[in-house]
């Protein structure tokens, strides 16, 4: 009698602790909504071990790898998920949207069309097109595809976001600021879009207009480099040299290897007659970028300033040889 107890016992318990895939796949999707993705991917495996047929688990093991932004992975995911169902649109766009990310944007194009295909409404669809024709120069074709999303759903505040980057690209500036205005009104919290808004208000000899959206993308995210690095720029053109070099500063301390907040910095050091400092500011950006011709240039007028003529001669003829055609005029003048 103790064995057959003990026998059921076995039977009993291993009843209790055995799952099925969809509970995997259940507990999988309560980790993946509470961004434990790895905690996810390892139910989604074992659902995927029970149920190989499952294009669903595959698909949403490629979400949660993409999270984690291992998108090769996630392209693989996504390939099961189509051979299994080659109308799987979710699965077209999510594989688009990873080849994007790894900078394969002729393979999100095609994914994006093979979905727009089956679907002519899906407005993700032609947003992530849109991108992928950003990348690769043609400015007009992704604002074709941000008209339609924008079309499709007019709340989209990426499109008009990433719509405004495009015009902004083909130098249409004040519809650039229009679609940023559009995108902040729809998401006030966009920083990114208070930076491209600013960046157009530049464009434009705004400075005062730039340097407010630069503050609120700065408030918005305080880590915020490019921001201050623009709006340094911005204090620069309207002659406040001392605010130029402070935003330097943050850019620098935010990054010390960016080389255009060296040379910025040391253009508003030679305005405010600080020679050495701005020389050392060029040294360091070429440092960081021995091709870097405008440094070159740059810390010839610095060095000519300081009496140094055949110094300045030497980064004037620098600056020619790396393509800054003005050096030569400078040579001319100043070095005969």
């Amino acid at each position: 009698m103790k064995n057959v107890f003990f026998i059921f016992l076995l039977f009993w318990s291993s009843n209790v602790f055995s799952q099925t895939a969809e509970e995997y796949l259940d507990r999988g999707l309560a980790k993946y909504n509470l961004g434990d993705n790895r905690g996810a991917i390892a139910d989604f495996n074992k659902a995927i071990e029970l149920d190989p047929g499952d294009k669903g688990a595959y698909f949403i093991r490629g979400r949660a790898k993409e999270r984690l932004e291992d998108f090769r992975g996630a392209i693989a995911d996504y390939n099961k998920a189509i051979e299994l169902d080659p109308g799987y649109l979710e699965a077209y766009e999510h594989r688009g949207a990873s080849k994007y990310n790894l900078g394969d944007y002729r393979g999100a194009i095609s994914d994006c069309n093979k979905a727009i295909e089956r679907a002519p409404l899906y407005v993700d669809a032609y947003f992530i097109r849109g991108g992928a024709k950003g990348k690769l120069g043609d400015s007009r074709g992704a604002i074709a595809d941000f008209n339609k999303a924008i079309e499709l759903n007019p709340s989209y505040v990426a499109a008009y976001y990433s719509r405004g980057i495009a015009k902004y690209t083909l130098g249409d500036y004040r519809g650039a600021i229009s679609d940023g205005n559009k995108a902040i009104e729809l998401d006030p919290g966009h920083e990114n879009a208070y930076f491209m808004r600013g960046t157009a208000k530049e464009s434009l000899g705004d400075y005062k207009g730039a340097i407010a959206d630069y503050n609120k993308a700065i408030e918005l995210d305080p880590g915020y480099k490019k921001a201050y690095y623009n709006r340094g720029a911005s204090k620069y053109n309207l002659g406040d040299y001392r605010g130029a070099i402070s935003d330097c500063n943050k850019a620098i301390e935010l990054d010390p290897g960016y080389k255009e907040a060296y040379h910025n910095r040391g253009a508003a050091k030679e305005r405010l007659e600080d020679s050495r400092g701005a020389i050392a500011d060029y040294n360091k950006a070429i440092e960081l970028d021995p091709g870097y011709q405008d440094a070159y240039f740059n810390r010839g007028v610095s060095k000519y300033n300081l009496g140094d003529k055949n110094g300045a001669c030497w980064d004037w003829s620098k600056a020619g040889e790396l393509g800054f055609a003005d050096a030569y005029e400078m040579i001319k003048g100043l070095c005969n």
